[in-house]
């Protein structure tokens, strides 16, 4: 793949100090109890969440993304007593797309990270008993490829996998958290539209809005619209490579549909999104469209690298790439379309479907603080020191922003 404009982005200038008492540990009481930095084309507003109802503009469209966490680490024992604990990261079998694997029935295959992987042998089946609507169901597992930390499940019931690990697993908190999962992290980890079970982590700038808000905003004649990238563990990997953008991309999945981008192609306001998986999944799709009118009919897979290969002039119109998907789900006879992406969105990219973010505040050295930069510029620093001096709470249960081009 042919790359031109690919800038050198050294990571010391995307750091910050974060202070361990700025990271929120806990959910506030209410979900709109946060605080809301609004920042518009350089000027920064302290609010309260629920002046998001005013802020958003009447003509936008609205994106959420859907995903729904699941309990992704399972613990189990061995014979010794010694624990092992299970993180589901990505499905293999029967297929490696999520939503078909959280459907599975008396067995599955998934990539995981494990702890105490040493002290696990193969050959060596664990073993734990759960109680179901009155039924004790047997999970079993065992290893099925050491080298790819591939872990296979058989449980004896026609329960979904979905259902299994919902009764079985442990909400998986960010690592930054340093403290195990509670009760209630289960239902304030998870936004209240959540609907596709996929995600080991939550979309967390969703984790603020409340049934209320989102009636308020849509009274005004906001458009909604709701799309899937389930969140990977990857969201949480450092950048630790001096030049950021050789930092290994994580892949995630993305489900796209065909009202997605009906909406996208017939709308003429602005578009915004909540949280930076979203624009994730808007920004890909516009570069799937661009290889479809490019390279013709393919697979939707977005490369780490893919925005950085053309020059401006020969690229599609927002509208253009998203007819081409349009046409391709036409062609193919799709209602919505399955996809991965890696895209990387760092300083120097031009955004081509997004016009505002509502997000977090995200972790220095970080892919996200990356992408942050690339919407707002410079401006990414005076935002985050008046974050710091005004008290706003950090990371995942942290403090909203809502940010403007």
């Amino acid at each position: 793949m042919k790359q031109i404009n690919l800038p050198k982005i050294d990571l010391k200038e995307y750091t910050y100090d974060l202070p361990e008492e700025k990271i929120a540990k806990h959910p506030l009481q209410n979900r709109d109890d946060s605080k809301l930095l609004y920042y518009d084309k350089g000027s920064i507003q302290h609010k309260k969440f629920p002046n998001i109802v005013d802020i958003i503009p009447d003509n936008a469209l609205l994106y959420f993304n859907n995903t729904k966490v699941i309990p992704a680490r399972l613990f189990f024992r061995k014979s010794t007593g010694a624990q092992i604990e299970i993180f589901l990261l990505q499905p293999v079998l029967p297929s490696p797309i999520i939503s078909i694997a959280m459907e599975q029935t008396r067995n599955c295959t998934w990539k995981c990270i494990i702890g105490n992987f040493r002290k696990w042998k193969d050959g060596n089946v664990l073993e734990r008993t759960i109680s179901y609507e009155g039924k004790e169901i047997s999970i079993q597992a065992k290893i099925s490829n050491r080298k790819k930390m591939e872990i296979e499940f058989e449980w004896d019931a026609d329960v979904s996998f979905a259902e299994l690990v919902d009764i079985a697993g442990t909400v998986p908190l960010p690592p930054y958290m340093n403290r195990d999962a509670e009760e209630d992290d289960k239902p304030r980890y998870q936004t209240v539209y959540s609907k596709n079970e996929g995600a080991v982590a939550a979309p967390t700038s969703g984790l603020h809005f409340t049934d209320e808000i989102l009636d308020q905003i849509k009274s005004k004649g906001v458009k909604f619209d709701e799309l899937t990238l389930h969140v990977s563990a990857g969201t949480f990997q450092p950048v630790k490579e001096k030049n950021a953008i050789d930092h290994p991309m994580h892949s995630e999945q993305i489900i796209l549909t065909r009202k997605n981008v009906e909406n996208i192609v017939n709308h003429e306001g602005p578009i915004y999104c909540v949280g930076t998986t979203s624009m994730r999944t808007l920004e890909s799709s516009y570069w799937y469209g661009v290889k479809l009118i490019f390279e013709g009919s393919q697979d939707f897979f977005v490369e780490k690298l893919r925005p950085y290969q053309y020059n401006k002039e020969e690229l599609p119109s927002m509208k253009e790439a998203f007819q081409a998907i349009a046409k391709e789900m036409d062609n193919k006879n799709l209602s919505e379309i399955n996809g991965n992406t890696e895209i990387f969105l760092f300083p120097g990219y031009d955004f081509k479907v997004i016009d505002g973010i509502i997000t977090n505040f995200h972790q220095p050295r970080s892919t996200l603080i990356l992408l942050v930069a690339a919407f707002v510029g410079e401006d990414w620093k005076k935002i985050y020191k008046e974050a710091l001096e005004n008290e706003y709470r950090f990371l995942s249960y942290g403090d909203s922003s809502i940010l403007i081009k």
